[in-house]
This record gives structure tokens, C-alpha cells and sequence, in this order.
């Protein structure tokens, strides 16, 4: 069975909220190369709405840049009850959720790639979908917004720090998985 990753920008105090704010600006080409490696461990992203339409509006016409260029030749699966088609390589998930990421995850093929915590996380913790969360914490206070396990039960989330990494621009990589 594949697993399920979630990897997600967080500021010092917890917020996710656009990041495009708050991150680009210590976002630096070690975290870059490091992302596009990444990619490599992924066959199809799993994406909630509000992320699928920020990301396909921003992503889908970059060419040139080998990072941008792997997510768009990506499948994308999008969990949405209002979206009625997508672009951008992507599958609407239809009916219930949960199952069809069970689905997702029963299917063979490389680990599957959510980027960003919000709304969708909600329904996949408590029915312990994500297997990982990479976290990246940046340096930066951001002071309001979304904040990352917002509205998720504490109990929902029995986690254990599987690795760190410290890259030169302050931002420290946390793995955590499952326990």
C-alpha cells in the first residue's frame, strides 16, 4: 500500500496560511533542489480545493523550471464537493472522500503527495490517511491566520519525529510519522 505525505510551510507560530506571504523570501535553492528531489518518491498529488485552485491557477504555465514542470506532468487528484471539472492533469474525487483515498492508496505505483494542511486534513486524520507530515518551519512569525491541526482532535494525531534537518537559511525540516 502507498502512502500518503503531507508536506506543508509553517511559520514559528503555527500559521499555513499563505505562505506565498510569508516564506518565499527565505525560501532559498538548497529547500528548492531539495523539494524537486522529493518529487521523485511521488506518482499523483492529492490536493483539497482551496490548494488545487491557488496552485493550478499559479503552476500550470511554468515551463522551464524542472520543478514546476514535474508537478504539471503529475496526476492530481482534487477532494471537492463544489468544483464541478478540473485542468492541470487533475481527477475530481466524487462521493465519499475517505474512501477514495483508501482507493488512492490501495493502488500500486509511488507514494502519493499532499502539499499544505487545511480543511481536507480534518476528514483524512481522524481516519489516519496521512502516514507522514514534512513539515518545514520557517523563521518567521505571521502573527494570524489558518494554523496548522487547526480543528483537529488532539487525539486524532499520535505522531512520533521520525527525522530533522537544519538547512542554512533557518528553516529546519521535521518528518513525523504515524505511530
Amino acid at each position: 500500500m502507498r502512502k500518503l505525505i503531507e508536506a506543508t510551510f509553517v511559520s514559528l507560530d503555527g500559521v499555513i496560511e499563505s505562505p506565498e506571504r510569508w516564506a518565499l523570501q527565505h525560501w532559498g535553492a538548497e529547500h528548492r533542489a531539495s523539494a524537486l528531489r522529493q518529487l521523485e518518491s511521488y506518482d499523483a498529488f492529492l490536493f483539497g480545493r482551496v490548494t488545487y485552485e491557488k496552485f493550478s491557477a499559479a503552476w500550470s504555465q511554468i515551463t522551464g523550471d524542472p520543478y514546476y514542470e514535474a508537478i504539471n506532468r503529475m496526476p492530481k487528484y482534487v477532494a471537492s464537493t463544489t468544483l464541478r471539472a478540473t485542468a492541470w492533469n487533475a481527477t475530481l474525487l466524487t462521493g465519499d472522500v475517505v474512501e477514495a483515498v483508501r482507493a488512492l492508496k490501495r493502488q500500486p505505483g509511488k507514494d502519493l503527495i499532499k502539499y499544505g494542511g487545511g480543511v481536507l486534513d480534518r476528514t483524512l486524520i481522524p481516519h489516519h490517511l496521512i502516514d507522514e507530515f514534512q513539515i518545514s518551519l520557517f523563521p518567521v512569525s505571521v502573527g494570524h491566520g489558518a494554523r496548522l491541526f487547526e480543528g483537529v482532535a488532539p487525539g486524532d494525531l499520535q505522531l512520533e519525529l521520525a527525522t530533522t534537518r537544519t538547512l542554512p537559511n533557518g528553516i529546519v525540516q521535521l518528518t513525523y510519522v504515524r505511530r
